[in-house]
């Protein structure tokens, strides 16, 4: 047989490499366009001399990703269980099964019974409503934020929302709550200082223009010393719509989290409407979360802004499972025992160090995260191990090549740790596997990351 080649160092023709089964499924799977740059930059390391003509093919399938996003899995042991730049809430097993079959056409919006339109996502807002018995009438959106932005557009545009200094929050990357209020046409009434705020203060500000009265949980920080603010019961009685923003979406109280504000008590004290996260300590998907009063939250559902920050089959899905199905990551981890995180620690680490790791298995104190529990700390046990570990276990070669999964954890004393309050057990194995490829050298450079070097140099 002849093998059609480049006439420049011999390098495979393109058509040909192609051919390769291997680079055949993967153009099924990643699209061809992607398969064939793969080819292109690998026959480019070919002709510079990086690799030999022989391995075009190999190096193409090595550099290939393992799905067709670019998102890559990881093992969350920073000790912060709900982790904002890795994703917040890992979905439970059901929450997951559910996306897989709204994947493809599902009855969303549409009666399978008379062959009617229904109502949208009915099961995701009648397993809701169920959840906060309190709430009159429950809506989703898209976030949090957008829960609030349709607020404010739809009960105060050119009208006033009188809230507390104190409680004018900044959230991550810059994001302040003021900004997105004034956004809407609102306009704010601050009452209050930052650190005390009074009843007879709201009382005041009260008048005419008046659309609602805003109470914020400053959910990721603490105000302490001389302080003074105002519950919602308090402020119920002063006869204008009170609107509650919890942020970390604990829908009932938590005996783990005692001071964390819950939806349905806020209702039952006489909030008119309460918005939260989907993806915080309700464990579910990214979603805006409206319950309350049924004239309010019909009001809001029917404004023209709550179609395009409506939710799609796939949120709708797993908030539901969520919703219906056993508790959720986030909630397991919440509620582990600290005897039983510990166990896990030390049998984790005596497999390492049987197999020539430095590992220990060491006290730790985990956190709540995504703006829920500020200031509460949960006990916890983590493998500690050399920092030098860290960048292999986040990106090196065995991730790359998905045969083994990303880990991210935290430095502290010039070790890394790696948290298994946040890993859930069922992740042990793949955990201690991945720090095994890391430990014992499968981490070294791909032709590619040779090229980069030389070229660098």
């Amino acid at each position: 047989m002849v093998t059609l080649v480049d006439p420049r160092r011999r390098v495979p023709r393109t058509d040909v490499v192609l051919a390769d089964s291997r680079l055949v499924a993967a153009s099924e799977l990643l699209g061809p366009g992607l398969v064939k740059r793969a080819v292109s930059d690998a026959q480019e390391l070919a002709r510079s001399g990086v690799i030999s003509p022989a391995s075009v093919a190999d190096t193409a399938v090595a550099s290939l990703p393992p799905g067709a996003s670019t998102l890559t899995p990881v093992i969350n042991a920073t000790g912060v269980l709900v982790h904002t730049n890795l994703g917040r809430a890992p979905l439970s097993a059901a929450a997951r099964a559910a996306v897989r079959t709204a994947a493809g056409c599902t009855d969303v919006e549409f009666d399978l019974g008379t062959g009617k339109r229904s109502r949208r996502g009915a099961g995701a807002l009648e397993a809701l409503a169920r959840a906060v018995p309190a709430a009159g009438a429950v809506h989703v959106v898209n976030n949090n934020a957008a829960a609030l932005a349709l607020a404010a557009t739809a009960l105060a545009a050119g009208r006033e929302i009188i809230v507390s200094r104190g409680e004018l929050i900044e959230i991550g990357d810059g994001f302040r709550l003021p900004d997105l209020l004034q956004s809407t046409g609102a306009r704010i009434r601050e009452v209050g200082t930052t650190n005390r705020t009074a009843l007879a203060d709201y009382q005041r500000a009260i008048g005419a223009d008046t659309a609602f009265i805003l109470k914020v949980h400053p959910s990721n920080y603490l105000i302490e010393g001389f302080t003074a603010s105002v519950g919602v019961r308090e402020l119920a009685g002063l006869g204008v719509l009170v609107v509650g923003d919890i942020g970390s979406g604990l829908l009932r109280p938590s005996p783990v989290l005692p001071d964390e504000p819950d939806a349905d008590s806020w209702l039952r004290a006489g909030a008119g409407l309460v918005t939260a996260s989907g993806d915080k300590l309700l464990g579910g998907p990214q979603a805006g979360l409206l319950l309350g009063q049924a004239e309010t939250i019909t009001r809001l559902a029917r404004h023209p802004l709550a179609r395009a920050l409506r939710v799609d089959k796939l949120t709708l899905a797993a908030l539901e499972a969520t919703l219906t199905g056993p508790a959720p990551p986030v909630a397991q981890a919440l509620t582990a025992a600290p005897s039983s995180v510990r166990q896990r620690a030390e049998a984790q680490a005596a497999r390492l160090a049987a197999a020539g790791v430095d590992c220990l298995a060491v006290p730790a104190a985990a956190a709540v995260g995504g703006g829920g529990g500020p200031g509460v700390t949960l006990p916890s046990a983590a493998l500690s191990l050399p920092e030098r570990l860290a960048p292999g276990l986040r990106s090196g070669a065995a991730v790359r090549r998905g045969d083994a999964a990303a880990v991210v954890g935290r430095l502290e004393g010039g070790r890394l740790l790696l948290d298994l309050r946040s890993v859930a057990p069922d992740d042990d194995e793949r955990l201690v596997a991945a720090v095994l490829a890391a430990a014992t050298g499968d981490d070294s450079p791909s032709p590619e990351d040779r090229a980069s070097s030389r070229h660098e140099a």
